[in-house]
């Protein structure tokens, strides 16, 4: 009779005066967390191809998606023609035959010539399609950087043959093997766009979504699919202030699910250092309570144990 008094009075006690109430196992709920990739593209570009489908693994290196590239093989085999021509120009120097060297330069001229008037034409009918509003002004911008480009490699091919009319053969050589270099230049810049146009997978993991369909359009950092990679998974939980103290990092956890394999593990890794919910300015003991941190913790053998980003789980500290 004396005992049941007793619990009675300690019952009481408890009810007024939470603090005072004895430890009892520290149980977090959360869920696990996986780390994804949005894999987009570096340029826009129509997508031709997508190789993959919501669900399906892939490995590094994959082929994920390929844009429409048909600008770039047009830039890379002009980058291929540049170098061409220009180690031409150069072997003439070398080889003494300055005859042959100003009619290479002149024909390379002659072209330039053209393909500035061509490339004019094309940006005074842009211009005008533009204001009629049957062009959009991107289009614009494109014939606008071709003209004066055109324009920089006629000025670049006069200034060449200024040069290989002086007597001096130095200044010809270096001339010709500056633009050497700035072909090789160019085509590595083509090169590097052309690889772009083919999306692989940074690493191995499973495609969680896709965002685009063949055909469709995709706007630089546009995301086109998830991926789900193979890192470990991370349990995500919230830690009341009373109990946070008692947690540290690389501190390790039991961690169960519903359905999960037995003897999971997580290891504390980041607390969040602002609360989730502000009480009023008056920490109160009462108040301090209702504060909740969160922290994360790396899941081990998250592979092996079948979890899921997603999926409740239980986390305590291990005894």
């Amino acid at each position: 009779m004396l005992q049941n008094l007793l619990d009675g009075i300690m019952a009481l006690v408890i009810s007024v005066f939470p603090s005072l109430a004895p430890d009892t196992d520290l149980v977090f709920n959360g869920y696990l967390e996986g780390q994804y990739r949005y894999i987009a593209p570096a340029a826009p570009g129509r997508i031709v191809e997508l190789a993959v489908e919501q669900g399906q693994r892939v490995e590094q290196g994959a082929l994920l998606f390929r844009l429409d590239d048909a600008a770039q093989q047009a830039r890379m085999h002009a980058a291929q023609a540049g170098i061409a021509t220009a180690k031409a120009n150069l072997e003439n120097l070398q080889t003494g035959s300055r005859d042959a060297e100003i009619a290479v330069l002149e024909a390379s001229l002659k072209q330039a010539e053209a393909d500035r008037g061509l490339a004019r034409a094309n940006l005074e009918s842009s211009r005008a399609l533009v204001r009629s509003g049957a062009l959009p002004v991107t289009r614009l911008t494109s014939d606008q950087a071709h003209f004066e480009a055109a324009e920089a490699r006629v000025a670049q091919l006069q200034a060449q043959l200024v040069v290989a009319k002086l007597p001096a053969r130095t200044a010809q050589r270096q001339a010709a093997e500056a633009s050497l270099d700035a072909a090789k230049a160019e085509l590595e810049t083509a090169v590097t766009a052309l690889r772009d146009r083919l999306i692989t997978a940074p690493t191995d993991g499973l495609i969680e979504a896709t965002w685009f369909e063949t055909g469709e359009v995709a706007a630089t950092g546009a995301p086109v699919l998830a991926l789900l990679t193979d890192a470990p998974l991370k349990a995500v939980f919230f830690v009341p202030e009373p109990e946070r103290a008692r947690l540290s990092l690389g501190q390790e956890l039991a961690l169960s699910c519903d359905g999960c394999a037995a003897d999971l593990r997580a290891k504390v890794t980041f607390f969040a250092a602002e609360p989730q919910y502000s009480p009023p300015l008056i920490y109160s003991r009462e108040q301090r309570q209702r504060l909740v941190f969160l922290v994360e913790a790396q899941v081990s053998q998250g592979a092996k144990a079948g979890l899921n980003p997603g999926q409740p789980i239980s986390v305590e500290p291990l005894p």
